[in-house]
């Protein structure tokens, strides 16, 4: 079977909502939402192979460090693991005080009197009772019409209040889900909650969560937007209800709906780290979150470390976190690209001229290192790289500036090894091309064994005077001119014939301390035009310079060679 040419006899567009004076495309978000991770709960039971009791812990614990004030543990009515877990952590006193656990069950009595079971002697704690109420689910799943649907809610909602007041001593919350609410009618997921909340009474002090889950995300984020609104505006005693948005990612837009969802009045987000769970997922926290902390908004959890949570996330679900993940995968705060390269690398130059923290760099919505991350993986080297990326790998890796036609000459040097070799370079390879080059690596046809600098003798200056080592022989030099460079030049043409003329130079720190080290760099030209560079490294300024003339020589040699 393939895709069929006209999809409309097939498949129906989502409807609209009659919602004309909506509000909420105007909204900014300037606080946090209220969180809940689902991940030891929805994401779990998306997994091939679930989490046993030791991940389970360690994914509690990660949950807890990173922040989360809300945690749905599980389905304590599934089995014994799940059961055994959750009342595992009561009776362990494993829950922080400052954390509410949450446990779903379906709307079944004894799933219910299971669940209240497996929190027993909790300090506190939500219960999260959902029944499906949109039209596919009453025709197909259950033969059931609105009124025997609206029921099976009210029925739950009785038995959650007779089973906390047997457990008076738990601070018992409530949670009610009209499931596949997005792809029901608006009027009849408003009735369900509302039959609900007359059982319950919610109240200011202690409200209801109703969460309106995109069970299926079958609309644009823009019309689940709208749903929210007309829902926030149409509950009853909204001061006493918790709007909670549970948007899983089937289009592809979890995230966007979160964030619509929230601009159109809602409370709190419900999803799993990394987006895990059933089909494509659930909706992203760590991006919903980390889109606020780019806005400046901080969302109340700490990624500071996100490599640490990548890490926990792979171990308990065995799922990779893709290399291109928004914020958290491996590559994301990597450029390849040439003119990606350049404009980040000059990006931050402007940051560290600037005055104020305003962060402002191309291509990086975000400085990497607020997530934990350094600067050295922010550009690496392949084939479509140019001369900044190449440029920003030395100074990173080893501290050299090079001048910006340096960098073209060299960025050259490193295009021709990477395409050879069809694969990304790393410092260590850049170094090496860097060295052979510039002719750093022992074994060169000129080497400085030592020299000293002079004034001028009997009337002529005379600032050059040492011992070089030429083709393997050791010969006593000295060269005139106005200074130490000049006099270097002097020395090369007369012991070897070597014409060259710097016609620019540059010289700067690398560290700083006791431990500081001075890069200089010359750009020569030979008399018919050939350009040559030259680099040298040294504690004395003035030896990095020579080495810089002696590098450039070398080079010459090797061309001539």
């Amino acid at each position: 079977m393939t895709m069929i040419a006209d999809p409309s006899v097939k498949y129906r567009p989502f409807p609209q909502v009659d919602l004309p004076d909506r509000q909420w495309p105007g909204q900014t978000i300037t606080r946090a939402p209220r969180w809940l991770s689902t991940d030891m709960r929805d994401g779990n039971q998306a997994l091939i192979d679930p989490m046993n009791a030791e991940k389970k812990q360690r994914f509690f614990d990660l949950l807890v460090k990173v922040g989360l004030k809300e945690i749905e543990v599980g389905f304590p009515s599934a089995g014994a693991t799940e059961f055994d877990f959750i009342s595992g952590l009561v009776r362990n006193d494993k829950i922080p005080d400052d954390v509410f656990v949450q446990v779903l069950t379906q709307a079944r009595q004894d799933l219910i009197e299971k669940t209240f079971e497996s929190l027993r002697g909790a300090k506190q704690a939500i219960v999260h009772v959902y029944n499906a109420v949109s039209p596919a689910w009453r025709r197909i799943v259950f033969g059931m019409d609105r009124p025997e649907i609206k029921q099976i809610a009210v029925t739950a909602a009785k038995l959650l209040r007779d089973e906390a007041a047997k457990q008076p001593n738990t601070d018992w919350h409530f949670e009610y889900s009209p499931e596949t609410f997005s792809t029901a009618e608006l009027d009849f997921s408003l009735e369900c909650c509302e039959a609900v909340m007359d059982i319950l009474q919610p109240t200011p002090e202690k409200p209801l969560i109703l969460n309106l889950p995109a069970t299926v995300e079958a609309a644009t984020p823009n019309i689940y937007a709208d749903q929210i609104e007309w829902m926030c505006r149409n509950i009853s005693r909204r001061d006493s209800v918790v709007i909670s948005l549970h948007p899983h990612n089937d289009r592809g837009t979890g995230v966007a709906a979160a964030e619509l969802g929230v601009m159109a009045g809602a409370d709190r987000v419900e999803g799993c780290l990394f987006g895990n769970g059933e089909r494509t997922g659930n909706c992203d926290l760590v991006t919903v979150a980390l889109n606020l902390y780019t806005q400046g908004v901080h969302p109340g959890l700490d990624f500071s470390d996100i490599d640490e949570v990548v890490q926990t996330v792979e171990y308990c679900n065995q799922l990779p976190v893709h290399p291109r993940h928004p914020y958290a995968g491996e590559l994301v705060f990597t450029a390849f690209s040439g003119s990606h390269q350049d404009a980040i690398k000059k990006g931050f130059a402007a940051q560290e001229a600037r005055n104020d923290q305003i962060w402002d760099v191309p291509y990086l919505p975000i400085d990497p290192k607020d997530l934990g991350r350094d600067y050295e993986a922010v550009i690496r080297v392949n084939s479509q790289s140019g001369k900044g990326g190449v440029a920003w790998v030395l100074q990173q890796d080893k501290g050299l500036k090079l001048p910006k036609r340096m960098q073209a000459d060299f960025s050259r040097v490193v295009q021709e090894v990477a395409d050879s070799t069809s694969r990304e370079l790393n410092a260590a390879d850049i170094w090496d091309a860097f060295e052979e080059h510039y002719r750093l690596k022992p074994g060169q046809p000129i080497r400085l064994i030592t020299y000293e600098r002079s004034g001028s003798i009997g009337g002529a200056d005379r600032s050059f005077i040492g011992r070089l080592e030429i083709e393997g022989e050791e010969h006593a030099v000295s060269g005139r001119g106005k200074g130490l460079i000049s006099g270097i030049l002097s020395a090369l043409r007369e012991e070897s014939g070597i014409e060259l003329e710097v016609v620019d130079y540059n010289e700067h720190a690398i560290g700083s301390g006791t431990d500081v080290q001075a890069a200089a760099y010359v750009e020569c030209k030979t008399p018919d035009g050939r350009i040559f560079f030259g680099v040298g490294v040294d504690e004395d300024v003035a030896t990095a310079s020579v080495q810089a003339v002696i590098s450039a020589a070398n080079g010459l040699k090797a061309r001539a060679a």
